[in-house]
């Protein structure tokens, strides 16, 4: 593997920004520093001049090739994680959801054969869709045996994958005993399917009622209950995709008390709203996704809780459908409209152009946020998630002065639409690098099917921040 000097960049942690060089070789950054030079006449030098130099981003939270109401997202590991790529994230996290009733284990032997066509390193959340005893001891075998230390469940989705209360309870108990860390979904799932039964009977079919039947409440309250069970048994919670600021705040409250907890919101909640849903029906069906939308006024004052470290990451929830043939297939209930959007790799663009650019957060803020953040919370730290000796040697070269339009026709999520269509973006990754090996430059990939690598976590030391 050729070594690699990058040379006069602007290098930002989550702590400080300097101006230096960093030295690569054996897939590890070996120096940081000024002044650095070629281990032999074979490295590579980089001139990184008028860069700012990043850790890769690291995106805790995504859907590869699932499977939802009768159809699969349209991204595979391959294409999914070639635009994670292109966009700065050369580590994802994505999910094992077994369905009801089996087996843990044998559901993770089959997400491990899809993972496997990844082409940048990754991670799994394990999702517990059901309970009974045996689950407590496969549980017990993700963690110790597998490096799956984190496990997803549901408050929504009752019917399908959601646990009520009592499981739940089971659930975290189980988690607290191995140290892991539970990942929650939060809508109260029977107020959802309440209203979504309200709706429907009232002939209120249309995709602008998706918002309406899951309205910011029910994320509020479950919010709250994921936190006062997690807080009766122990165990420590990570809240996914808030979409309100009043979640925001209620996580914030309970860290305050001494709660490890985390919440995690996405670009999508930071700059739309739910407006957007009274376009006519095939446009509208490509913004539902859950939770929805939430109202205008709310996107700020989750910025807000963003800058104000209400908030610790900020992830994708990336599971895209196309509109022709899958969000388009039956728009005759909003019910039936595949739930997911792309955002894999736009994530670091937007949150640069609109957070950073606008001094909503810091630089700092902004790598924490996309990388160091989700790599300690989830495990793995220090090995991920920073630019240190030792480190793999994942690393974006930023051009803070790049500029380009979001375009469907020009991503590269497989995804005949984007919910970013016509965002102007001001920088992007110049250079992308993986595992000391250049995989993005001038345009063009370089990585290959198979190239990531399956990231057995440990159980996190979530004291650390």
């Amino acid at each position: 593997m050729t070594s690699l000097l990058l040379k006069n960049g602007q290098i930002v942690t989550c702590t400080k920004s300097f101006h230096g060089d960093i030295l690569i070789a054996s897939g590890k950054i070996q120096a940081v520093g000024p002044n650095l030079e070629k281990l032999s006449s074979a490295t590579r030098v980089i001139d990184a001049s008028g860069l700012q130099i990043f850790p890769g981003g690291i995106d805790p939270h995504v859907h590869m090739q699932l499977p939802v109401t009768g159809t699969v997202s349209s991204d595979d590991f391959e294409s999914g994680t070639a635009a994670a790529l292109f966009g700065g994230t050369t580590t994802i996290i994505d999910f094992v959801t077994p369905e009801r009733g089996q087996s843990l284990l044998k559901a993770l032997d089959k997400r491990m054969e899809e993972a496997r066509e990844s082409l940048c390193d990754y991670g799994l959340h394990m999702s517990l869709t059901s309970w009974n005893e045996s689950i407590r001891e496969e549980m017990r075998t993700c963690v110790l045996e597998k490096g799956i230390p984190s496990f997803k469940v549901y408050l929504a989705y009752k019917e399908t994958i959601g646990l009520d209360d009592r499981d739940l309870i089971q659930a975290m108990d189980a988690a607290t005993k191995l140290g892991a860390l539970i990942v929650s979904h939060c809508e109260h799932g029977d107020a959802v399917s309440y209203l979504r039964r309200k709706l429907l009977s009232e002939g209120k079919t249309a995709p602008r009622y998706h918002a309406a039947s899951r309205p910011p409440e029910v994320e509020r309250e479950a919010i709250v209950r994921a936190a006062t069970l997690a807080h009766v048994t122990g165990a420590p919670l990570y809240v996914v995709h808030v979409s309100t600021p009043e979640g925001a705040a209620e996580i914030a409250a309970a860290r305050k008390n001494g709660q490890i907890i985390y919440g995690e919101t996405c670009p999508h909640y930071l700059l739309l709203n739910e407006r957007v849903y009274d376009r006519p029906a095939r446009e509208a069906a490509v913004y539902i996704m859950s939770p929805p939308l939430r109202p205008a006024g709310y996107p700020e004052q989750l910025w807000q809780a963003l800058g104000s470290d209400f908030l610790q990451t900020v992830a994708t929830d990336h599971c895209p459908f196309n509109l022709k043939g899958q969000k388009d297939r039956d728009l005759t209930e909003f019910t039936r409209i595949p739930n997911g959007v792309a955002g894999v790799e736009d994530r670091l663009e937007l949150l640069y152009t609109y957070g950073v650019r606008t001094g909503k957060i810091s630089l700092r803020q902004f790598v924490a946020l996309t990388s160091t953040n989700p790599a300690k919370i989830f495990g793995l730290f220090p090995r991920k998630g920073t630019l240190s000796v030792g480190s793999d040697a994942d690393i974006v070269l930023w051009n803070p002065d790049a500029e380009d339009v979001i375009s469907a026709e020009t991503h590269h999520q497989r995804c005949d639409t984007t919910i970013y269509e016509e965002f102007k973006i001001r920088g992007k990754p110049e250079m992308v690098i993986a595992n000391g090996r250049v995989v993005v430059e001038g345009g063009q990939l370089m990585a290959q099917r198979g190239d990531g690598h399956f990231l057995p976590r440990t159980v996190p030391n979530l004291g650390q921040f």
